[in-house]
């Protein structure tokens, strides 16, 4: 089935200029990229965007952070575009992610682990909502 879901390179990643190599794996497996754009995240739209970490306490932090710098935001479109996201970013634990995989391959550490991806269709819709207009959206 084809799917639309929200993926963010990190601050992290966008300092150490890994953007275009990630942006190039989901172009390569063969998603088509239907939105792009590179911005700072405003702390409503990071609080919004991470408003289940709400009673948290690492959520002031990851509201800091990713609102530190720089972040790439992509509308990914494919067949079972969600899932294969998931697998190819690896485990959210870099330590834990596979070599192959994005956070594998260039994740540090837990709090700064370069990317972010939807994790269900409801997820992918909520966060695309927030950071797309749906004239944004190519396709």
């Amino acid at each position: 089935m084809t799917e639309r879901t929200f993926v963010m390179v990190k601050p992290d990643a966008t300092a150490r200029g890994l953007s275009g190599e990630i942006l190039a794996r989901f172009e390569r497996r063969g998603f088509n990229i239907v939105g792009l754009k590179k911005t700072v995240m405003t702390r409503a739209a990071a609080e919004e965007h991470y408003a289940e970490h709400r009673d948290k306490p690492f959520f002031a932090e990851l509201v800091e952070f990713i609102t530190s710098g720089p972040v790439v935001m992509l509308c990914v479109e494919g067949e079972g575009a969600i899932g294969a996201s998931r697998t190819m970013m690896g485990a959210t634990n870099p330590q834990d992610a596979a070599p192959g995989t994005i956070r594998g391959d260039y994740a540090l550490d837990l709090g700064q682990n370069v990317i972010h991806g939807s994790d269900s269709p409801d997820s992918a819709a909520r966060e695309l909502g927030i950071h797309f207009a749906a004239s944004e959206l190519i396709g």
